[in-house]
């Protein structure tokens, strides 16, 4: 009920600013300055010095407070660089101007441009000679005192989040620095950024199920990427021996505090390489990351010191299990016993289901909510793993690593399969678990097959999760805290 009478008013007000032909939203105003770029250049100054700067500054920006003292009044404003405040007074904007003035809100977006001074509390403050209004704000912005806290609220209504939770705004331009680390990072040893596409004649790159659309002019289905391995993995055959992609993928999967449909990976591929080299790879870029981002190789999350320092922890998925849950080693070796094990925790076991595809049920369950300190869980069962080379010594297995923070999937890399004859084998093995049932399971790609028989050299890729990597640099509990508009169920008018 207040909230419609505060939007009457603002109506009302806004047709009598129409009816003395007031424009509510001119486009006609140069801002040559910010609130950061004056604090900077003169935060440091007293009001001694500050009168010997003969000069005017005009900033932009969004009234946050107003305190009226009737022939004069302090208003908060705020622009991309921060606040600061200006005082309005009659005698210096002109009778007609401060009348206007008097009927602008907290909301208003507005221009003011005087000379710098200190207030007697030593703040700050534009002495305003120009006022102008440059956006008449309709509706009101969240009541002060309370800010916008309701989880809901904020993610379907990000603007005015951003507006009213300025710590909001920090996190995202965190993460606008953190992915330009990342193309730095990777441009200073010499991979080459490239775009591969988001709409595909087939699913591929992971096992994930996909979103589908249809083109009508070429008459056909199409998959929103899961991944855009495949393609990478082209281009390293073409010769482009070290490619890297910052990319969004679609996986039609639940929504959680690590999961949104629409997601963004930093995916790359390095020729002559190996997963044991993109482990020492990854150490690397996130040490680079943190000492730009924090200074520090220990940082804070959710209340937990993680310890960056190099080298990480490199535990075998099979080593991970034994030492963080109750079974044992002769228990993952024999499937009887791997099956009732399952099944005693609850896991919904197959008749028929493969071993590889148990222990990582197991691996999911009792396991990664326990690897809190960075963590390389490596060799991974290659049922689990269709695009991954077997391992030399334990074909069963894969050279794979997946990096866990916290108990999460950080990245996931391995050294990739490049034999056409087996990669023909693992999509065989695919297409009977479709069949089967799993609609997750990586389709036939005949297309890859015939570009592997040309001759992939021997290579490594990696995909590093960009949403869950802001999370850990941002001390945020939720990947919608770091997705600007996360997707949201439909909300009942």
């Amino acid at each position: 009920m207040e909230d419609s009478e505060l939007l009457r008013k603002r109506k009302e007000k806004i047709e009598s600013l129409k009816s003395e032909d007031i424009e509510l939203y001119p486009n006609d105003v140069w801002v040559k300055d910010t609130t950061s770029s004056i604090l900077s250049r003169f935060d440091h100054m007293n009001n001694e010095a500050l009168a010997a700067i003969d000069e005017h500054f005009g900033i932009a920006g969004r009234i946050m407070a107003i305190r009226d003292f009737g022939k004069g009044a302090f208003v908060m404003i705020q622009d991309r660089g921060g606040k600061l405040q200006a005082y309005i007074r009659r005698e210096a904007v002109g009778e007609q101007i401060f009348t206007l003035f008097k009927k602008f809100d907290v909301g208003d977006i507005i221009f003011v441009s005087g000379k710098i001074f200190r207030t007697k509390t030593n703040e700050l403050t534009i002495d305003a000679k120009e006022i102008k209004l440059l956006a008449k704000a309709v509706r009101p912005l969240p009541e002060k005192w309370h800010g916008l806290t309701d989880i809901e609220t904020r993610y379907r209504q990000r603007h005015l989040d951003l507006i009213v939770n300025p710590n909001i705004r920090e996190v995202f331009y965190t993460r606008s620095r953190i992915i330009q680390l990342l193309r730095r990072f990777m441009e200073e040893r010499d991979f080459l950024e490239v775009e591969t596409p988001m709409m595909q004649p087939r699913a591929g790159g992971a096992i994930a199920r996909p979103f589908k659309t249809y083109h009508n002019a070429l008459g056909m289905e199409l998959y929103l990427r899961i991944a855009p391995e495949l393609y990478l993995k082209r281009l390293i055959t073409g010769g482009m021996e070290r490619v890297y992609e910052i990319n969004k993928n679609f996986r039609n999967e639940g929504v959680s505090t690590f999961h949104n449909p629409e997601f963004t990976m930093l995916e790359f591929y390095q020729a002559y390489a190996t997963y044991e080299d993109l482990m020492a790879l990854t150490e690397e870029m996130f040490v680079f990351i943190a000492r730009e981002i924090t200074g520090s190789l220990t940082i804070q999350y959710q209340g937990t010191e993680i310890d960056l320092t190099p080298p990480w922890p490199r535990i075998s998925l099979k080593e991970a299990i034994i030492q963080y849950s109750s079974l044992t080693a002769d228990v993952l070796e024999d499937t009887e016993k791997l099956v009732d094990c399952a099944r005693d925790m609850g896991l919904n076991v197959k008749d028929g289901e493969s071993p590889g595809k148990i222990i990582m049920s197991i691996f999911e369950k009792e396991v990664e909510d326990k690897l809190i300190q960075p963590t390389f869980i490596i060799h991974y069962p290659v049922e689990v793993s269709p695009l991954s080379r077997r391992n030399a010594t334990h074909p069963e297995l894969t050279d794979r690593f997946e990096l866990y923070i916290y108990g999460k999937e950080i990245a996931n890399a391995f050294s990739e399969l490049n034999d056409p004859d087996d990669q023909r084998d693992r999509f065989m093995m695919q297409l009977r678990d479709r069949e089967a049932g799993d609609d997750e399971a990586h389709e036939m790609d005949e297309d890859y097959i015939r570009t592997l028989e040309y001759g992939m050299p021997p290579t490594a890729g990696e995909g590093i999760g960009i949403d869950r990597l802001v999370m850990l640099f941002t001390n945020s509990p939720s990947i919608r805290d770091v997705i600007l508009f996360p997707l949201m169920r439909a909300k009942e008018e």
